[in-house]
């Protein structure tokens, strides 16, 4: 149940978050935050990371619906396992931001970004992010459940 509440979470976040952007600011206007460190950028993003696929959004759409059809099966037989919390969270993570980008892409057509990290290689500060983007990376940097026995680990 508390990894449900995570992943409604994130989505029901950056849901909010995305309706305040597109409500509040306008497009391709910079808006400094913290010092500079962080720059609040509303960004329509047609395409995957980086653009990816920008020309193809039909073809993402289904690609990223298969992907998190694949995630919520995995994630269905990972939760009836006892322990793993730290993957069932990162797969949390993971569903909701997920979802919430995949949400944006069958309403509107595109995913809402919406801030840049001033700070950091010239490569990062180029990108606009949202929550759900972290969220994903994160629950996709969560390790996979340990098949291996107790013995095996040890060793």
């Amino acid at each position: 149940m508390v990894y449900a509440i995570i992943a409604g979470g994130v989505f029901l976040s950056d849901l909010i978050l995305k309706r305040y952007m597109d409500k509040k600011y306008a497009r391709k206007v910079r808006h400094p935050r913290l010092g500079g460190r962080i720059v609040l950028e509303k960004y329509y993003n047609k395409g995957a990371a980086l653009n990816f696929m920008v020309k193809r959004p039909n073809l993402l759409r289904i690609i990223h619906t298969v992907i998190l059809v694949v995630v919520g099966v995995f994630s269905y037989f990972l939760m009836r396992l006892s322990g793993h919390a730290l993957e069932k969270t990162g797969v949390a993570l993971l569903l909701g931001g997920g979802l919430n980008n995949l949400y944006d892409r069958y309403t509107k057509g595109h995913v809402v970004d919406y801030f840049h990290l001033n700070f950091g290689p010239k490569w990062l500060r180029a990108i606009v992010f949202n929550i759900s983007d972290f969220c994903i990376f994160i629950g996709h940097c969560s390790p996979l459940p340990d098949r291996r026995s107790h013995d095996q680990r040890i060793l």
